[in-house]
């Protein structure tokens, strides 16, 4: 019978300020952060957004990538209720100047292996990822298909170890190690033996910056940083070999002079075109 350790984490989504996300800035990992009240907020905040209007059905596709959506027709109240018994939370939000939309959302519960994807990964705990596993495991780390494993090791740092039950919890063993280090613990009886899984979130990857050396000068005296290096003159030829010609403009003709330039205006056009072909095609 599995095991849980008893220490508790509070999940990613705690704490979380939201005020700042908007439905154009919500993507289908960040929308796993947000609660129900938070999606019927940015909707009404942007009914009166055009673009909101013309590309709902892709709005739409994100927030159903971490809710279940019914739209309640007719502002009917016999259904309305009916969804909020099962857990929903109703809300309507203008769609345009003359009527309203009614939805019935629920976040999309987190309870079997299978739910976990790479989008809601790291939006859990380490607890709920102990409970997850608990709740659907019966052969031990190595029964999840690679997929799911590939999935966890994506948001958790996993490490297991199989040994007897009286081994186990050895004092200033690996278990007890892994417990101080913050890690959460589901055990996984096997017989005589137990093999202990161990989970820790990962830090969130820091994305790279450019970094600047402040001493560089961008004024008319530059400092030339190749000063003290020795001047390469392997490659270069032996001034005997050199003959300097003077151009001649006579022989610069239509077919052998080219210069390349951007006209301003032209990428911007394509790329707004592109984005419409996009928006669009979801």
């Amino acid at each position: 019978m599995a095991k849980k350790s008893s220490k508790s984490t509070k999940t990613t989504t705690e704490n979380q300020d939201n005020e700042a996300l908007s439905l154009k800035s919500i993507t289908k990992s960040s929308v796993w952060d947000v609660q129900e009240n938070d999606i019927f907020r940015m909707l009404e905040s942007s009914s009166k957004d055009a673009e909101m209007k013309e590309n709902l059905r892709y709005f739409a596709s994100i927030i159903r990538s971490a809710f279940l959506v019914e739209e309640v027709k007719d502002n009917d109240k016999a259904l309305a209720e009916k969804y909020v018994q099962q857990g929903y939370q109703v809300g309507s939000f203008n769609i345009s100047d003359s009527g309203k939309m009614t939805w019935a959302i629920k976040k999309r519960p987190i309870m079997r292996v299978t739910d976990l994807t790479y989008e809601n990964i790291r939006h859990i705990s380490a607890a709920k990822l102990i409970e997850v596993l608990d709740r659907n495991f019966g052969g031990g780390w190595e029964s999840l298909s690679q997929s799911i494993q590939d999935i966890i090791e994506s948001g958790f740092d996993i490490s297991t170890t199989t040994l007897p039950k009286d081994r186990l919890h050895k004092k200033g063993g690996m278990y007890e190690k892994k417990v101080a280090d913050g890690y959460e613990v589901l055990e996984v009886e096997k017989g005589l033996w137990v093999e202990a899984i161990f989970a820790k979130a990962k830090p969130a990857a820091a994305k790279p910056r450019m970094k600047f050396d402040s001493s560089y000068s961008f004024g008319d005296e530059e400092e030339d940083e190749d000063a003290d290096l020795p001047e390469d003159n392997y490659n270069r030829p032996d001034e005997d070999d050199i003959e300097l010609e003077e151009p001649n403009d006579e022989d610069i003709t239509e077919d052998n002079y080219r210069t390349t330039f951007s006209i301003d205006g032209e990428d911007d056009e394509e790329d707004a075109e592109g984005l419409s072909d996009y928006l669009a095609d979801e």
